[in-house]
């Protein structure tokens, strides 16, 4: 099958039909990009709606009342997700992430939970299987997930200060219903929940302190993110990012505290421990602290595009495979030289870009993260 590129019509971002090599060796469960960078982490975007209006990710001027979302045709089903995923498990992948926008708007989504959780990796290990969610439908959906087999669970949660959280979720979703949500999520079991508080100098970093001092002792893990310019519809500027490196030293001015090494290679946040034992936070510094040289991630969109990075401008369709008769051993044999070419590392060149590439008219739009997930 040629590799060629498809019109746009009901996707978002230019995507190429991957090319399937004349033989089709079996995965060695372990493939390598240009940078010596294994496959382990797949990100599944389940949706590309989100029912929060948050400015650095969906800001409702652009995605108001009459923003054509995707159909229903146009997404994978759970059936073509599992078949996915499977064959990515057998290049390496361990860890599964569900995202959108917001995953738990997609009906009967702990279906494709229990299906997620048969899979094991070539040695017979079960998936790390986990749920990124704003939290405004996960007290009513958390034991079915649990049930259905999802290990853990990431909230997202941008202040305490009720007026400040819903000016940035700009749909007037009050913080209280989130806050009793990651109380339902540790109660059945999917913990520790980590909290991902995206940090935006002049908008809520006054809030930094205030939410260390509530997670404290209480078994969540609290992240705070550089504000990044994932997309081009958030009027990201640098002047709105604080550096990780502001929010420990306002962290170590109120709490002692102590770096902690890594769990995995890959990882994206910096873990610190209170020196009291109240816990840990972590700060995720894809701004001023790129992490490119590690980064183990590949991200499915929900109509079966694979991104390579967060900040891709083009995609391969999967999805054009999958619905074209291909056979698993051909659809795997096309995946692991996608991820043998790649050599993205945004993060690490942006300092080099010059700021008007991004607003260049000319210049290849980048995925946004509605789209794609974080």
């Amino acid at each position: 099958m040629p590799e060629r590129v498809i019109p746009l019509a009901d996707q978002r971002y230019a995507a190429a039909v991957p090319r399937i090599p004349e033989s089709t060796p079996p995965p060695t469960g372990r493939v390598i990009d240009r940078l010596g960078r294994p496959l382990r982490d797949l990100r599944i975007s389940v949706t590309d709606r989100c029912n929060f209006r948050c400015s650095y990710c969906m800001p409702k001027e652009l995605f108001g009342k009459d923003y054509a979302f995707l159909p229903h045709s146009s997404l994978l089903s759970f059936e073509e997700i599992t078949r996915l995923t499977r064959l990515f498990v057998a290049h390496g992948v361990g860890k599964i992430r569900l995202t959108g926008g917001e995953p738990l708007l997609r009906k009967n989504v702990e279906e494709l939970v229990a299906q997620l959780s048969t899979l094991r990796t070539p040695e017979g290990k079960p998936l790390d299987l986990t749920l990124t969610t704003n939290g405004s439908l996960l007290a009513r959906k958390a034991q079915a997930l649990k049930d259905a087999g999802l290990a853990r669970v990431t909230v997202s949660l941008d202040a305490l200060d009720d007026m400040v959280f819903r000016r940035m979720n700009d749909v007037d979703f009050p913080v209280a219903d989130v806050l009793r949500a990651i109380d339902r999520a540790m109660e059945v079991g999917l913990g520790p929940v980590k909290v991902n508080m995206v940090v935006k100098r002049g908008t809520n970093d006054h809030e930094i302190v205030r939410m260390a001092r509530h997670f404290r002792g209480s078994g969540a893990v609290l992240r705070f993110i550089e504000y990044m310019d994932v997309g081009a519809s958030n009027g990201w500027r640098m002047d709105e990012v604080l550096p990780s490196k502001e929010v420990i030293a306002r962290l170590q001015a109120e709490f002692g505290l102590e770096p902690l090494q890594a769990q995995a290679v890959g990882e994206t946040a910096q873990r610190w421990r209170y020196m009291d034992g109240a816990g840990e936070i972590g700060v995720i510094s894809s701004v001023t602290q790129a992490f490119c040289r590690d980064c183990n991630r590949a991200r499915l969109s929900t109509e079966g595009k694979l991104f390579l990075c967060l900040f891709a401008t083009r995609g391969h369709d999967l999805r054009a495979l999958l619905r074209g008769g291909c056979s698993d051993e051909q659809i795997s044999a096309a995946i692991a030289p996608i991820w043998q070419q790649r050599d993205d590392r945004y993060s690490e060149l942006r300092s080099a870009l010059p700021r008007e590439h991004d607003a260049d008219a000319a210049a290849p739009k980048r995925v946004e993260m509605h789209y794609i997930g974080g």
